[in-house]
């Protein structure tokens, strides 16, 4: 089940929750934030790991309970013996001979009892290990969002990028629809062979399976959309045609990377959870230490029986007298001297599992210093790759406006012109790719050094129209 925190209903109605379609980057982002089930289990997980601060603060505090027993015992015996009997007025009467005496006794008590822990290590480092792994969780939690920021900008180039693949295959397949027809041509006046023509057809039927291959993709990648969103995707923005090619700020990877070991949510939690660990040490090896305790408590009693005399067929009732109450204070003190090795074992156990943390803490760190590295120069050459393919897509289509003028006086051959047309393909394709992996790169550089920030996604949605 989902559950919409306040912010997340704050958010959606700040961007306008009554939009019928989701058309641009933020309006998917702000349905992403309210719908995305990964978040809201980590939200889930951080409100649950924080219960353990209040959990670990309450064996700190009194323990204030209340008790009511009752007992029933019977027993007796199978001797025989003498019951005296006096009358009323005190008159000695004759005596009964019995051969059993069967007694019943009953006693009640009603108690409360207040509880406080006056000495305990173990209580208070668990305290200080509790609210270390809260802050580990509102780390992890707050990489979650940042992570959904990401998967969001991703999930939405990903469709532009499908989209323009799918418009310049179905270009290419016009063009070579064109260039079949006019090679029948050609051929029915004797003017090329038919060889031309088998080649220009077998170029439109690739091309039209590559129409079909590119609708699925974007099909695909709408889905994509639809599962972070819950909802069906309207139409979306394009990226702007004159795209700002900047370089980080600052144009440094040290500093990114310094930027990342400081501020990456991830390596936080990462460093947090050590801390706990090494916390979890100390409690162990408080087993070894004595505990006091104190008590403060208040009970009242009360008695009473029945005795029955077997062969006389009598039995007597014992009233319940005044009942017993009063209070009581206990001082505890509590030497752990041997434990069957127990201690020893939570002691070394807790070791190890530092160690782990310790391991994961390494792994981490490496893993954050080379995304940012590789984020840094992804976003670098990025720029250049748009340069590149942008000079690229000019220039095959100088080529294939050259190579048919050749073709019509006779000077290229079909082959020429079809193969022309397909570089204009993976130039136009690659143009595109390269803009939406540039501003996606940008958005990763900045998630590796764990700064992104809705403004990020918003400065990247002023870039589509």
């Amino acid at each position: 089940m989902i559950r919409m925190s306040s912010l997340s209903l704050a958010l959606l109605l700040a961007f306008g929750a009554s939009a019928a379609q989701a058309d641009d980057l933020i309006q998917v982002y702000q349905e992403a934030r309210v719908s995305d089930p990964t978040l809201a289990g980590a939200e889930a997980t951080k409100l649950a790991t924080d219960e353990g601060v209040d959990q670990a603060r309450s064996f700190l505090l009194p323990q204030l309970g209340a008790n009511i027993d009752y007992t029933r015992s019977r027993g007796g015996n199978d001797a025989d013996g003498v019951l005296k009997q006096e009358a009323l007025d005190g008159t000695p009467l004759p005596p009964l001979a019995y051969t059993s005496t069967t007694v019943t006794n009953h006693t009640r008590t009603y108690g409360a009892s207040l509880n406080q822990s006056i000495l305990d290590i173990s209580k208070w480092t668990a305290l200080k290990s509790s609210k270390y792994t809260a802050e580990a969780g509102e780390a992890t939690y707050s990489a979650a969002q940042q992570q959904l920021m990401i998967d969001t900008a991703q999930t939405y180039f990903n469709v532009l990028t499908s989209i323009d693949a799918l418009k310049f295959a179905n270009a290419n397949e016009k063009a070579l629809a064109r260039q079949l027809e006019q090679a029948q041509q050609r051929f029915e006046v004797g003017l090329a062979a038919i060889t031309d023509v088998n080649d220009a057809k077998a170029q439109h039927d690739q091309a039209v399976a590559s129409v079909i291959s590119n609708q699925n993709a974007v099909d695909t990648a709408r889905e994509a959309v639809r599962r972070l969103t819950n909802k069906e995707p309207g139409e979306f923005k394009k990226l702007r045609e004159n795209l700002p090619l900047d370089h980080p700020t600052p144009d440094d990877p040290a500093a990114w990377v310094d930027v990342a070991l400081k501020q990456n949510p991830s390596l936080a939690s990462s460093s947090l959870q050590v801390d706990a660990a090494n916390t979890n040490i100390n409690t162990a090896r408080a087993g070894h230490l004595p505990t006091i305790t104190g008590q403060l408590g208040y009970s009242k009693s009360s008695q009473w029986g029945d005795t029955r005399y077997g062969g006389i067929g009598r039995s007597f009732h014992d009233g319940a007298g005044e009942p017993k109450w009063g209070p009581s204070v206990t001082f505890s003190l509590n030497v752990p001297i041997f434990s069957g090795g127990y201690t020893q074992s939570r002691v070394r156990q807790a070791i190890h599992q530092r160690d782990f943390a310790q391991d994961q803490f390494e792994f981490n760190r490496r893993l954050v210093e080379a995304n940012t590295r590789n984020s840094y120069r992804s976003v670098i050459a990025g720029a250049s790759q748009v340069e590149a393919t942008k000079a690229a897509v000019v220039s095959a289509q100088s080529s294939v406006d050259a190579t048919q003028a050749g073709y019509e006086v006779g000077t290229r051959t079909i082959v020429d012109v079809l193969i022309s047309q397909q570089t204009l393909l993976n130039a136009q394709s690659q143009y595109s790719a390269a803009r939406h992996a540039f501003v996606v790169n940008g958005l990763l550089l900045k998630q590796a050094a764990g700064v992104v920030e809705l403004k990020d996604l918003e400065a990247v949605n002023a870039l589509l129209e």
